[in-house]
């Protein structure tokens, strides 16, 4: 197995290794590359949905996502798709799956099913090296914030996404979720501190409203989002990319229309967040 960094604070590629016939202690390795850089990339990999939810479960247990529809045959599977008629993409703007979850995503798999000929990379941002980055006084003033985490104002029947032409392949949901965080919690496994806010689902800190947070979470934001903290995806026919939510953000870019792309991805289980 040999890797490639993506870039220096984010990424990571893997060859010389099939997932479909991956060895325990490959996995162990893999487990750890993208606990610290975020997200690992295989390419020329031949993953049939069998492969992809076997692989799945073989790394831990799987979140079905009430949001995306999902296939007949193969359930844990959501279909992250836009059809070459549509304008709108899901995922195309910075965030953190599931962070709206009691217990958020360990993180995702995911599979290029149909590419478009160019354009449709993903990118992502490492928040262990944007807060290691941030001001000492910026670090003073967000040290014990929690912050409340919904998805309510994308996925619901009147949210975002109802309003685009992606809103007949979402499932609304009526009932009212999300989940209060640390703004800053500890890897489980790494132990390395991560900013735990992001632009698509934290809508406030604990005990402030949304006007009073918002200068913060600006402030957050925009550093987290900063060239040096990202790497760049283009993908290609057999390219997997795993990543983890808790250490990163991730943007699906949306510069191919008139082409379709579509994904297929599992959500990891993960564990409970803490300071």
């Amino acid at each position: 197995m040999e890797t490639t960094r993506l870039a220096p604070h984010c990424g990571v590629e893997v060859s010389g290794v099939e997932l479909a016939k991956i060895e325990r202690h490959d996995l162990e390795a893999i487990r750890d590359l993208i606990y610290r850089h975020g997200v690992a990339v295989f390419r020329d990999q031949s993953f049939s949905p069998e492969d992809h939810i076997a692989f799945a479960r073989r790394w831990g247990g799987i979140d079905i996502n009430n949001y995306f529809p999902l296939t007949d045959e193969h359930p844990e599977i959501a279909v992250v798709r836009k059809r070459k008629d549509q304008v709108t993409n899901i995922g195309g703007g910075w965030h953190t799956d599931h962070s709206y979850d009691q217990v958020p995503a360990m993180g995702s798999i995911l599979v290029a099913r149909e590419l478009p000929p160019s354009g449709g990379d993903t990118l992502w941002a490492h928040m262990g090296a944007a807060f290691e980055s941030l001001p000492d006084t910026t670090k003073e003033k967000i040290e014990g914030l929690t912050a409340w985490h919904t998805a309510d104002h994308i996925y619901a029947p009147d949210g975002i996404y109802a309003q685009t032409d992606q809103g007949s392949d979402l499932r609304g949901q009526e009932l009212k979720t999300g989940a209060t965080h640390p703004v800053v919690v500890r890897h489980p496994h790494t132990g390395q501190r991560l900013l735990y806010v992001n632009p698509g689902f934290t809508i406030n800190f604990t005990g402030m409203s949304r006007e009073e947070s918002l200068p913060l979470l600006q402030e957050l934001f925009a550093h987290a989002m900063k060239a040096e903290h990202q790497c760049r995806v283009e993908w290609q026919p057999g390219t997997v990319a795993i990543w983890d939510n808790r250490t990163t953000w991730h943007y699906a870019m949306n510069d191919y229309q008139g082409y379709a792309r579509e994904m297929h991805r599992i959500t990891l289980s993960g564990e409970p967040l803490a300071a």
